[in-house]
């Protein structure tokens, strides 16, 4: 059900949107589909589950600002990611409102804030970039870059977030 409202508000947000003007296409709704596959493998008790959402192929890169004074990029393999995430023991969810979903034939770009929590704390926020790909098994993350802003700067991000999923309830 959780899926359902989150896939309606970016829905509704697409739809808002102005580069949208017009009901988000079967294509755009299927790769959001595959976002919230991620998102939902996240949040599961089931550490095997992102394996079936993100490419082991892939990479990750994590635009770090979380010391403002040292801001950094970190490439991580998803394969190491995978690796490491099956023995993750806390509980994690991400809150994401998808502004732009972009679809070309078996190649997808999705955009939006986002913010980050663990054990219902907030850890960070910012922007993810999701490069998403079509296999024969649906949309997968194949490489994501975001952005990691320290709690103390997301108060407009998870305002903005927040926002579009009150739209819902």
């Amino acid at each position: 059900m959780r899926g359902l409202l989150k896939s309606a508000v970016a829905l509704l947000g697409l739809a808002a949107a102005p580069v949208f003007a017009n009901s988000p296409t079967s294509d755009q709704i299927a790769v959001m589909d595959g976002v919230e596959a991620f998102f939902e493998a996240l949040r599961s008790d089931d550490k095997t589950a992102l394996a079936n959402t993100l490419l082991p192929e892939g990479m990750i890169f994590v635009h770090s600002r979380m010391n403002p004074e040292a801001p950094r990029i970190d490439v991580v393999p998803a394969a190491d990611h995978l690796a490491r995430w099956a023995t993750q023991t806390r509980k994690v969810d991400e809150f994401m409102h998808i502004e732009t979903v972009l679809v070309d034939g078996d190649m997808a770009q999705v955009w939006g804030p986002y913010y980050f929590t663990v054990e219902e704390k907030l850890s960070h926020c910012g922007i993810n970039s999701l490069s998403m790909i079509k296999t024969d098994d649906g949309w997968k993350v194949a490489n994501t870059s975001f952005t990691m802003e320290p709690p103390a700067a997301c108060d407009a991000i998870v305002a903005q977030v927040n926002a579009h999923w009150e739209i819902e309830q």
